[in-house]
Formats: structure tokens, sequence, C-alpha cells
């Protein structure tokens, strides 16, 4: 008798085997029939044009088999760019709820949900989406770049400058984040002076000439603070650093530096600042043009112009031209003539933008610090050439 009970023990054993191997397979098939069962349902609505149970039925879809994460956050994103963002949102948030989620695979939910929230005018939720995503190491540039997007057009400039800031300290200097910084500055110290907290704005673009040494904004607007203050040494030194920091915006600080030479009648500086930088832009050698009027010298002026523009033609050279002409001439037929003349190009002029967008093209004739195509900073600049500089 109790040989054959050690003879069963192997038919026993063997018999579990197979029972519970069976018992697998069976489970495996019901999950796998549940599964397409869903999923033929979600597809059948989607077909039917009833995307919202659709949604409903795919989400199900979470409880069954994780593996289809990706799959959901493409199906969101394909909402999204439907332009169905209250859909897209809806499976990207059923996704960040799950605990049962990879790290990775919420952070990229999260980060779809942060698009999606950016997309639909819900910007204090995006920005709670992204600032979970600064300590990602794969998606903190991209929430970087959205909540900076967000601040900008929030003009949040402290909280912009907080983030830079930190991304500066967490990451090391980066020329983007610099450039941004400054401009950062610069614009909380607009805020400041419209304030008239001067004091503040001081500091502030003090910090925005450290966090970019090529940043020409600060020096412009440190300008612009010591001549109304009528502190007309330090007026010039600012601007001066212009053409120090990048020589295309010196037509930007022509202007300013002839008034201080009224002010102090110090033309012999201004000529000499004139002289260093004439050849980059007209307003530099139309300046000049003016020394020399003042003067009395409208010949050596007329004869001055005419060689410059030979080396650099320009519209507005050329207008400053005739008008230099027309003061000579004794023949009012001619002269009436080129008076004519003046007039049409200066309508001309005023119909040419003065900055273009050296990123995306866009121009006009206000400058903009932030371009308003591509959401650029300091990417419009002065156009050189026959009709600008």
């Amino acid at each position: 008798m109790l040989e054959l009970l050690f003879l069963l023990l192997p038919v026993a054993a063997g018999y579990g085997w197979i029972m519970g191997r069976n018992s697998v397979r069976q489970a495996q098939r019901k999950q796998s029939s549940i599964l397409s069962k869903h999923y033929y349902k979600g597809l059948n609505f989607l077909l039917s044009d009833q995307p919202d149970k659709a949604v409903d039925t795919l989400i199900k879809m979470i409880n069954v088999n994780s593996d289809t994460v990706e799959t959901h956050i493409a199906m969101g994103s394909f909402f999204r760019h439907r332009g169905e963002i209250d859909r897209a949102i809806k499976v990207h948030q059923n996704l960040v709820s799950r605990d049962e989620l990879q790290p990775a695979q919420r952070e990229n939910a999260l980060r779809e949900l942060g698009h999606d929230y950016t997309q639909a005018g819900f910007l204090e939720r995006a920005e709670n989406a992204f600032l979970q995503l600064l300590n990602s190491e794969k998606h903190y540039l991209v929430a970087q770049q959205q909540l900076f997007s967000i601040y900008q057009t929030t003009k949040e400039w402290e909280r912009a400058i907080e983030l830079a800031e930190h991304m500066v300290q967490c990451h090391g200097d980066n020329d983007d984040v610099c450039e941004r910084l400054a401009h950062f500055y610069c614009e909380q110290a607009a805020v400041e002076l419209k304030n008239e907290s001067q004091g503040a704005a001081l500091t502030l673009l003090q910090k925005a000439v450290n966090a970019d040494e090529h940043a020409v904004r600060p020096w412009l607007m440190l300008g612009d603070i010591a001549l109304e203050q009528k502190r007309f040494t330090d007026a010039n030194a600012y601007f001066t650093q212009v053409a120090e920091r990048d020589i295309n915006w010196f037509s930007e600080a022509v202007p300013s530096l002839e008034k201080i030479a009224e002010e102090t009648d110090d033309w012999d500086s201004f000529q000499k600042n004139l002289e260093a930088h004439w050849q980059e832009c007209a307003t530099s050698y139309l300046a000049m043009v003016d020394v020399l009027m003042k003067r009395g010298e409208t010949a050596q002026a007329a004869e001055y112009l005419l060689e410059q523009l030979r080396k650099r033609p320009t519209m507005r050279g050329f207008k400053t031209l005739m008008g230099l002409y027309i003061d000579q001439l004794t023949d009012q037929t001619t002269a009436d003539s080129l008076r004519l003349l003046k007039e049409l190009v200066e309508k001309q002029m005023l119909q040419r933008p003065k900055y273009r967008c050296g990123s995306c093209g866009f121009s006009g004739r206000k400058l903009y610090w932030l371009c308003p195509s591509c959401k650029k900073w300091g990417v419009v600049k002065p156009i050189k050439g026959l009709d600008g500089e």
C-alpha cells in the first residue's frame, strides 16, 4: 500500500502542474479577451464619431494593462493636435493620477498634460505641471522653456527672474538663460521706473549688466536714466558702452549722445565717438553732417555726406543730401523739383520698417526686445542696408 502511495505522488505532482498551467493560460486568455473587447469597443466608438465614449472606454484599459500608457499618451496628444483639448486633458489627467505608473511614464504624461493646459489657456495649471518637472533630468529643459513662456505671457518678471537664477545656480551659466535673465531684469526695472522707484531700477539694471556681458539694453536704459537726471558724464559713459557690447545697436545711442553734446556744448567728444564708428550706421554719419552744419560748414557737410553715400548708400542719407542741395540752390524751379522728390522719399521711408527679427523675419517700425512672432529675446535689430542703417 505504501509503495503504491509513493508511485502516485509523481502522478499527482504532474497533474497539479498541468492544471496550474491551464489555469494561468485561462486567466491570460480572459485578460486578453477583456483587453481586446475594450480595444475594439473603443475603436468602434472612434469610427462611429463618438469620441467621448471612445475616451471613456480606452481609459478603462489602463486598469487592465499598464503597458498601454504610451498608447494613451499618444492618444491624448492626438486629441490635442486636433484641437480637442478637453479630451486630451481627460486622458492625460487619468494617467497622472495613477499610482502604478513608473516615474518615467508619469513624467511623460505630466509633460503632455502641461502642454494641454497651456494650449487651453489654463496657465496656472500648466505652471504647476511644469514646476514638477524641473527636477527631471529628461524634461527640465522643456519645463524651463515652457515656464519662461508662461511668465513672459503673464509678465510675471519676478517669477521669471527667480526661475532663471535657479537654473543658472543648478545648471551653470548658459548663454540663452543669461540673455533671458538680463532682459527679465530690464523688464522689471521698467516696472520699477513706472512706479518711480529709480533706486530699485538701477539695482536691477546693474544685475542685468552682470548677467550678460553682451547685453546693450541695460546700458541704453542706464543712459536714459542718467540723461533724465542730467548726469551727462555718466550718461555719455553708458551710451558709449553700447558700441563696445554690440556695434549693431550704436545707431540707438547716437541721438542721445548728440543730445548730451547739445546740453554740454562738448561737440569734440561727440565727434570723436562718431569718427570711431561712423562706418557702422547711417545715423552716425548723418549726425556728423549735423555737427558740420552747426558749424556753418554747409558745403563741407554736403561733400562729406556724398562721400559716405558712395561707401554706404541709404535712403536716409539720400534724403538728407537733397535737403542740403535745396538750401544751396538759387534756381527755384530746380529747388521745387528736388523738394518734391525729397517729400516722396520721406513718404516711402515712413512705409518701410526700421527693425527686423533675425530669427523669423518679423519687421516693424517699433523696437521689440521680445519678438512678437517667434517669442525670442534680442533677435530684433535695426535694419541694415539701403532702407535702414
